[in-house]
């Protein structure tokens, strides 16, 4: 579902990522610095994001290239889901965010629904691992798999955080406007599948 001069932008500042980091030659990391540059040019001519804040997001990493990881916390109370209104952009989403260095994701996942809801949960089951490249998410710079777990309220109650400036719960066929930058309704959809069908199988991998 990406489009293709995303995913030619995307491969583009992999293949300069890795040659900046690993070129030793001064005319190879010359013609690595045009390839950032190109494929940073190719993303500006199909947005509206200006090349010098593009290059800060989309261009500013080092290493060899990897995917980033987005957990995001599945959270059900009386048939309903709980959702967040995120402040960027006004849209709901389900709490979570990205992974974190030293947590793992069930460790990141309870972080995040605390901090963005106010619940406090424990992770119970996987319910999948999503590419977001095919799903129906508004074009993004990085190349980002999605981790959906199922969690349990165990305390806390309803309370906005930094980034989020409302918490609710919402049935299946009354669902909000989304942040689709963080989530998809099709994406919900499979979480309510895990709430009817508890012996669901995670949908990893796609």
């Amino acid at each position: 579902m990406e489009p293709k001069w995303l995913e030619w932008a995307k491969q583009l500042q992999a293949i300069s990522q890795a040659g900046l980091t690993y070129s030793k030659d001064i005319y190879d990391l010359e013609r690595f610095e045009l390839i950032r540059k190109i494929s940073i040019e190719i993303l500006s001519q199909h947005t509206d994001v200006d090349q010098e804040m593009i290059k800060h997001l989309f261009a500013n990493e080092t290493g060899y290239a990897t995917p980033k990881v987005d957990i995001r916390g599945v959270v059900f109370k009386d048939h309903k889901i709980l959702m967040v209104k995120e402040n960027t952009d006004g849209g709901w989403s389900l709490p979570g965010g990205w992974g974190d260095i030293g947590l793992s994701p069930s460790e990141v996942v309870v972080k995040e629904v605390k901090e963005e809801s106010g619940f406090d949960v424990k992770a119970v089951k996987l319910i999948g691992i999503l590419d977001k490249k095919c799903h129906p998410h508004p074009p993004s710079p990085y190349h980002v798999y999605k981790i959906f777990i199922l969690c349990e309220i165990i305390g806390g109650q309803a309370k906005e955080g930094i980034e989020t400036s409302a918490v609710d719960f919402f049935a299946e066929d009354q669902l909000p406007q989304l942040s689709e930058e963080r989530i998809t309704k099709s994406q919900i959809q499979l979480a309510f599948k895990h709430l009817y069908h508890h012996s669901q199988e995670p949908a990893a991998f796609d």
